[in-house]
C-alpha cells in the first residue's frame, strides 16, 4: 500500500465510532485493535464504551504475569515462551509493561523487536507505559487485556520491568504469576521484601547455568516451607513450583511452560480461576471508584487553595486534620 493510501486508512478510522472501531478490529485489523488499545491508555471518552464491548466477549485467555527484577531476562523468557508457543498457541499476547522509563517513555523496543523476530505472525505484542503517571497503570493494563481477551487472543503474557509497588499489583491481576529470580542479586530475599512469595505461583530461576543459581532456589524453598508453617499458602491449596532456566539459550524455557499450564489446570478444577477473576474485577471497580473519589478531592481542596481552611493551615492557625473534617463536614455534611 502507498505511503498515500495508510494515511488516507489512517485517517478513516480516526473518523470511526469506537464502535466501528472494535468491529474492525474483531475483524482482524490491527490497526484498530492499536487504536481501542491507545483510547484505554489515554481514557478518552471512547475507553468506557469499548470496556463495556469488551467485556460481554471477555473471560476466556489464561492471563500470565511475570515480574522480577531489572536485569533478571524477564524479556528474553518471554521472548523464549513466545517462540514456544507459535505451534499450540500461535495467537498469543505480550504487554511489555514500564512504569518508570521517562527517556523512552516505557517502550521497550529492543525486546519487542528480538520478541517479533521469534513470535508467530498472529501473535500480537504491545509495549505500556505510564508516561509519568504511575497510577494509571492499574486502571489501563486491565482494560486493555480485557480487549485483546475479547479479540481471541490466548494466552496473554503481562511482563513488567521491576518489583515495586506497581509492578507487583500489575502481576497480581493475572491468572499465574511467575516471578522470575537470578543468582547474584539477593532476588530470594527482595521477592520476600517485595511481598512476592505470597504472590508467586511459580518461580523461576534464570540463568541458572551461573554459579550460585541452586543456592537462589535453595532460598526459595527454605522460604517457602516457612510460608507453608505460617499459613500463607493458603491462598491456593498449591505449594508454588521452583523451574530453573537460561533464557539465552532457551533451556528450561519449555518446563516453565509446563509448568504455568499445571497451575492454570489446578486453578480450573478447584475453581480458584474464577475467584481471581472476579477478586481482579473488584479491584478495577475499587481502582476506578478511588480515582474518581480522588478528582473530586483535588478539585474540592483547589476550592480551599487561597481562603478558609487552608489558608488557616497555612498560616498556623488550624491543623491539617482539623482542616480536613472541617473541608469534608462543609462539602458532604
Amino acid at each position: 500500500m502507498s505511503l498515500h493510501g495508510k494515511n488516507q486508512r489512517g485517517q478513516n478510522l480516526r473518523e470511526l465510532s469506537a464502535e466501528a472501531i472494535f468491529s474492525l478490529a474483531l475483524d482482524g485489523e490491527l490497526r484498530a485493535l492499536g487504536r481501542l488499545i491507545t483510547f484505554i491508555e489515554r481514557d478518552s471518552d471512547e475507553a468506557e464504551v469499548i470496556s463495556e464491548l469488551a467485556h460481554a466477549r471477555a473471560g476466556n485467555a489464561h492471563v500470565i504475569g511475570i515480574t522480577g527484577a531489572p536485569g533478571s531476562g524477564k524479556s528474553t523468557l518471554t521472548g523464549q515462551l513466545v517462540a514456544l508457543l507459535n505451534q499450540k498457541h500461535p495467537r498469543a499476547a505480550v504487554l511489555a509493561v514500564d512504569p518508570s522509563s521517562p527517556l523512552t517513555g516505557g517502550a521497550i523496543l529492543g525486546d519487542r523487536v528480538r520478541m517479533e523476530d521469534v513470535a508467530s505472525p498472529e501473535t500480537f505484542i504491545r509495549s505500556m507505559a505510564t508516561r509519568g503517571h504511575q497510577g494509571g497503570l492499574a486502571l489501563a493494563v486491565p482494560g486493555v487485556v480485557r480487549v485483546l481477551d475479547a479479540m481471541g487472543y490466548n494466552p496473554i503474557i503481562i511482563e513488567t520491568v521491576g518489583v515495586g509497588q506497581v509492578e507487583v499489583d500489575i502481576a497480581g491481576t493475572a491468572d499465574t504469576t511467575v516471578v522470575v529470580a537470578t543468582p547474584g542479586m539477593g532476588d530470594a530475599v527482595q521477592a520476600n521484601k517485595a511481598g512476592l512469595l505470597e504472590l508467586a505461583d511459580l518461580f523461576v530461576v534464570n540463568k541458572a547455568d551461573r554459579p550460585g543459581a541452586n543456592d537462589v532456589r535453595r532460598d526459595l524453598d527454605h522460604m517457602l516451607d516457612l510460608s507453608h508453617t505460617t499459613g500463607q499458602d493458603q491462598r491456593t491449596g498449591m505449594r508454588p513450583e521452583i523451574v530453573m532456566t537460561a533464557a539465552l539459550t532457551g533451556q528450561g524455557a519449555a518446563d516453565m511452560w509446563a509448568a504455568i499450564e499445571r497451575h492454570r489446570d489446578a486453578i480450573t478444577a478447584n475453581g480458584q480461576i474464577d475467584e481471581r477473576r472476579a477478586s481482579r474485577d473488584l479491584e478495577e471497580v475499587r481502582n476506578r471508584v478511588m480515582a474518581v473519589i480522588e478528582r473530586r478531592v483535588d478539585d474540592l481542596l483547589s476550592e480551599h487553595g487561597t481562603t478558609g481552611a487552608l489558608k488557616a493551615v497555612r498560616d498556623r492557625e488550624m491543623a491539617p486534620s482539623v482542616a480536613a473534617r472541617e473541608i469534608t463536614n462543609t462539602r458532604f455534611g
